[in-house]
């Protein structure tokens, strides 16, 4: 399609759409307007000239000698990049927070205390389940992934951690303030939508809210792909693995046997009793259970969708409500934690993450 050709379509178009749109009511204005927009879009991509044939034109080589500006064919170059990511390296990131979550909390190191305390008689359990899992455990000690490596890979896809860098690696310095902007972003666009639905009125209530979603997108969009590049290598294999050792660990703590020998009601007791008698007490068990559920479930939630700017308000609302109450409940955990203190809460992250003066509030430290 030649330069000028292309222009005057799209003048045009524009015109015409706008002509037609006048008339709708709300509910069907917008519905239009994306057809229509699609529509042209379909239209001046197929109708596109080949990007070698414009350059050609452009400098003269054609064999009927160099054309006007206006008849040079106009190459229409796709933006794909915001979608170019490898899903299954984000959904084992996903998986991994979960573990690095639980990790923290101690689970590993919960399981290889009950693993000793059954081999030198330590605790009345003899051949209940809970003996069997732990007899069977040896069988995953010689795991291919161990302490060293998760360390390693949460460090370089998480930044968590005081290991050294693997070198070479590419490491994710930015991911835990992005995640923060991005539950900040989802829980407050979902908080101003309910203040709209309060004070606002008229037939297109829901297609106005004070929030932006966009702000959401795009937070989102960048923390996939700093995700997607830092996740090569291992991470796959290694969240699978360390996700099936950390399943079979749970029905350890959770057999009657076990649960007998520490006189506790389900696992999380057994769990926390052993960090008190161990490792001088147990911390934060309720704020990482969520934020690992949480978070798991809000990386899923950016990996699987499509995070377009064309995408209209009720589809986002749709698709990002049970994200939203995730992303609330991950900051009430949070906000708990050590490191979580000194959140400065929904409004000032925000502003911070979009790039605007914060005032005095301090963003929280990577853990």
């Amino acid at each position: 399609m030649a330069y000028d050709t292309r222009d005057t379509i799209r003048s045009f178009w524009q015109r015409f759409a706008a002509e037609e749109l006048e008339g709708l009511d709300p509910a069907q204005r917008e519905r239009v307007a994306r057809e229509f927009e699609a529509r042209l879009s379909g239209l001046t991509g197929a109708a596109a000239g080949n990007a070698q044939g414009a350059f050609s034109d452009l400098v003269g080589l054609s064999p009927n000698g160099p054309p006007g500006f206006g008849a040079i064919d106009w190459p229409e170059v796709e933006a794909d990049f915001d979608a170019s990511i490898v899903q299954g390296q984000l959904h084992a990131v996903a998986e991994l927070y979960f573990v690095c979550q639980y990790d923290r909390m101690g689970a590993f190191r919960v399981i290889d205390i009950l693993r000793r305390m059954f081999h030198e008689g330590r605790m009345k359990v003899h051949r209940g389940p809970g003996a069997r899992g732990l007899y069977l455990l040896d069988k995953w000690r010689p795991l291919r992934y161990g302490p060293a490596e998760r360390m390693a890979a949460y460090r370089r896809v998480f930044n968590y951690g005081r290991g050294p860098r693997p070198p070479g690696a590419i490491v994710n310095l930015n991911f835990h303030f992005q995640l923060v902007a991005l539950m900040t972003a989802l829980a407050q666009y979902f908080r101003d939508l309910t203040i709209s639905e309060v004070i606002k009125t008229g037939a297109t209530l829901d297609q106005r809210p004070f929030g932006t979603l966009a702000v959401v997108q795009r937070i989102g969009t960048d923390l996939r792909y700093a995700l997607d590049r830092s996740s090569y290598g291992n991470v796959v294999a290694l969240a699978l693995e360390a996700s099936a050792h950390l399943k079979q660990l749970l029905e350890i703590l959770d057999a009657p046997d076990i649960k007998k020998a520490f006189d506790a009601n389900n696992k999380w007791q057994v769990w926390e009793e052993v960090l008190n008698r161990h490792f001088g007490g147990a911390r934060e068990l309720s704020q990482r259970a969520k934020m690992a559920e949480a978070g798991r479930y809000v990386l899923y939630w950016i990996a699987d969708t499509p995070l377009d700017t064309a995408t209209s308000p009720a589809e986002f609302q749709a698709s990002a409500q049970r994200a939203a109450a995730e992303a609330e409940a991950w900051l009430a955990a949070y906000r708990m934690t050590e490191e979580g203190r000194r959140f400065p809460g929904v409004s000032e992250t925000l502003r911070w993450a979009v790039g605007l003066p914060r005032r005095d509030a301090r963003m929280a430290p990577s853990l």
